[in-house]
């Protein structure tokens, strides 16, 4: 105990050395400017200076989380960032550095020259305790500074790993920028926060092509995002975009709700060229012959000219818009061919061009469309059968800004923006994660943010789920850029959940994914997977005591709750005083946060409470997926609170009626009381006691020859 505590004495004095050096580098960037011998030159150098200072760190961040000691008997510092003393010597190295690569890359097999890594953790830059991993006494690749990061508290926000980052996953953080990286992994392999290094990794490899600015991360929903929003901003670089993949279009109000086979048409590649079609065909046809008032007299132009000014511009390599005033200009050059004077803004050349080529919205022309059977078919031609025709059709509102719009609308509203405007915002690096489950249109609305070809992409095939699950990357990779080679490349060992709990999710895999292999978990977690059998009366308020044990234990807590049990669920909190957050209003970090096994991917929680799920798997074709996904979101605790079978491997079936009608055989006495509880449940959840009778009554009512509920409130009531 006496040798590790002066130990930590000895490394203290180094850090709070190296923390006077960094303040000390800290003042000196703050009195900068005022050298400065015009306000243009101190302008200058306060962006210098900022800059500066955002590269060292925060000021009560620890100096350094490792030590690296060289066979050589060298010594190095690693940290997040640079730190040198008054004569410019490295007291700390960047992470990003070549010098500090021995950290990362030392293994049992290979120790790169590494005697010993010394892991420090630290509150602020006080130095807590120290682990100490010499690579020729130890047995495995896993040491034991990961092990005890990975248990520490979560919060509502994703934490940087460069601390613990395995040799594996530092491959991946400095793989060649020149290509289509496609990180796969299960859940806890870290592939996320790999993705994110490589972000700072490239940046800062790269500082003099690119910067913070020119990088976009794409997530798949807003809880995401900000779940993962203080990674890079950690690592010192803030800057970079981050958005989910459905802003990525104009922000329209949303609302509207669509069938899934509405929903799986509109994700599909030929959309983009019924779209195209739509657009032109919006372009006119010219008179025979057009007269202009221009300059006060009438100037008539023979319908051909115009005819061939308008094929020239339909011609030309432009977006709908730019071609549209290519068309104005050149009618203006027939005008002034004419009269030999230029007619400028003269208002009948504009109104032929609007009448020819008509200005258009995203938003107006897909309402337009969408509205009318006959544009629709038209646009359709051979490459949609009427009965999709027929599926896309909709009525509008009677204004465009009254026009509610779906989620599957958005990357068509992305697309007619770039057929119109043509490229928008494009970006040196784009990084899109959860990438298995989107459609060919948002892959299309993420590709065309990417001005080189070089993506991250990251995702999990076991966890592919909703209308566009797939089986392999190559449906993925056939609407991203082709420019740079694509390279799949999986990660093996699972980080973050505990054996238990994946030991209780892995039979899942023979049904969801039978071709992706089980993942290695390299720890135990605290304690067995909890099963709580319970009646369905008993279903929600049982989940809920379970949240709240794990909550007074101070631990961050996860409860993923199919849709039919949200209400009960939401109503049982509610009665026990329990404030939550709701991933489904972009929440997350309260103590308690309720989500759906959609909203959990990506996340981690130390504490997961799993509700009904036989629910969650036949709520979704691919419902063993999401069960594998809720399972699969802890750090440490894992219960299940089911009326049935905690982790089902049969298909969900619903019993047919027997031929010819009559009672159903296989609706036993046993399903009356489970759908008897069902109902009790729902009743106590939906309304208040003394309503009850009176709702039974109607229920009743309603289930009597010829009887119906009854359409609302009598007079008076």
């Amino acid at each position: 105990m006496a040798s590790r505590e002066a130990d930590i004495a000895e490394e203290q004095a180094y850090f709070d050395a190296a923390a006077k050096h960094r303040d000390r580098r800290r003042d000196d960037l703050r009195r900068l400017p005022s050298a400065a011998a015009h306000t243009g030159a101190a302008a200058h150098l306060r962006r210098y200076a900022d800059a500066a200072t955002k590269a060292l760190g925060a000021a009560d961040e620890a100096v350094a989380f490792g030590r690296i000691d060289a066979e050589s008997g060298e010594i190095r510092y690693v940290g997040r960032h640079l730190i040198r003393d008054a004569h410019g010597e490295v007291l700390v190295v960047n992470w990003h550095a070549p010098a500090a690569a021995g950290w990362f890359e030392a293994t049992v097999d290979n120790p790169a020259g590494v005697r010993r890594k010394r892991a420090f953790t630290c509150t602020g830059n006080t130095i807590e305790e120290l682990t100490d991993t010499i690579l020729a006494e130890i047995a495995e690749a896993v040491d034991a500074h990961l092990l005890a990061e990975l248990t520490r508290r979560r919060t509502g926000t994703m934490r940087d790993i460069v601390a613990t980052i395995q040799a594996a996953q530092f491959a991946l953080i400095r793989a060649p920028r020149d290509q289509v990286l496609v990180i796969e992994g299960g859940p806890g392999t870290g592939k996320s926060a790999v993705a994110l290094h490589r972000v700072s990794w490239l940046l800062f490899q790269h500082r003099t092509e690119m910067s913070a600015p020119d990088v976009l991360v794409v997530g798949p929903n807003p809880t995401f995002v900000r779940y993962i929003g203080q990674v890079l901003p950690a690592l010192g670089d803030e800057g970079v975009e981050l958005c989910d993949v459905g802003r990525l279009a104009p922000q329209v109000p949303l609302g509207r709700t669509e069938p899934d086979a509405v929903t799986r048409i509109k994700g599909e590649a030929r959309m983009a060229d019924l779209l195209a079609r739509a657009l032109d065909a919006r372009i006119g046809t010219p008179d025979p012959a057009e007269r202009l008032l221009v300059g006060g007299r009438f100037v008539t132009i023979p319908g051909a000219e115009v005819a061939e000014a308008l094929a020239g511009a339909r011609a030309a390599a432009l977006p709908y818009s730019g071609r549209r005033r290519l068309l104005r200009d050149r009618l203006s050059a027939l005008v002034a061919a004419r009269t030999g004077v230029d007619p400028g803004g003269a208002d009948s050349v504009g109104n032929l061009a609007e009448r020819l080529w008509p200005q258009q919205t995203p938003t107006g022309l897909l309402r337009d469309l969408l509205g009318s059977t006959a544009r629709l078919q038209a646009a359709a031609g051979d490459a949609f059968t009427p009965a999709e025709v027929t599926a896309l059709h909709r009525r509008g509102a009677d204004r465009l800004s009254r026009e509610t719009w779906s989620p599957t609308d958005l990357p068509l509203l992305d697309e007619l923006t770039h057929l119109i405007d043509g490229p928008g915002r494009r970006y040196a690096h784009v990084v899109v994660d959860e990438a298995q489950d989107l459609s060919p249109m948002q892959l299309r609305a993420v590709a065309r943010r990417s001005a080189t070809g070089s993506l991250t992409v990251v995702g999990d095939l076991a966890q592919s789920t909703g209308s566009w699950a797939r089986d392999s990357w190559d449906e993925v990779l056939a609407h991203l850029p082709t420019r740079h080679p694509a390279r799949i490349t999986p990660l093996q060992y699972g980080y973050r959940v505990p054996r238990q709990a994946y030991a209780t999710a892995a039979p899942l895999l023979e049904v969801a994914a039978p071709g992706v292999a089980p993942l290695e978990v390299v720890r135990d977690g605290p304690a067995e997977t909890g099963v709580h059998r319970v009646g369905l009366a008993e279903l929600a308020g049982r989940a809920v005591t379970v949240a709240r044990e794990h909550a007074d234990a101070g631990r961050f807590v996860g409860v993923v709750c199919p849709p039919r049990q949200r209400r009960p669920v939401e109503t049982a909190l509610a009665a026990n005083g329990i404030t939550w957050s709701s991933a489904d209003r972009g929440e997350l970090g309260g103590a308690v946060n309720l989500i759906s096994p959609q909203e959990a991917k990506g996340l981690e929680f130390d504490a997961v409470v799993v509700v009904e799920p036989v629910e969650i798997v036949a709520s979704d074709e691919r419902g063993h997926r999401l069960l594998y996904v809720a399972l699969t979101r802890t750090t440490g605790h894992l219960d299940i609170v089911c009326t049935g079978d905690p982790v089902p491997l049969a298909a969900p079936t619903r019993p047919r009626p027997p031929v010819g009608g009559g009672p159903d055989p296989t609706f036993t006495r046993r399903e009356v009381h489970r759908l008897a509880q069902h109902l009790t449940g729902q009743l106590r959840s939906a309304a208040p006691p003394e309503f009850w009778a009176e709702v039974l009554d109607e229920v009743r009512a309603s289930l009597s020859p010829g009887g119906s509920v009854s359409s609302g409130p009598a007079a008076g009531d």
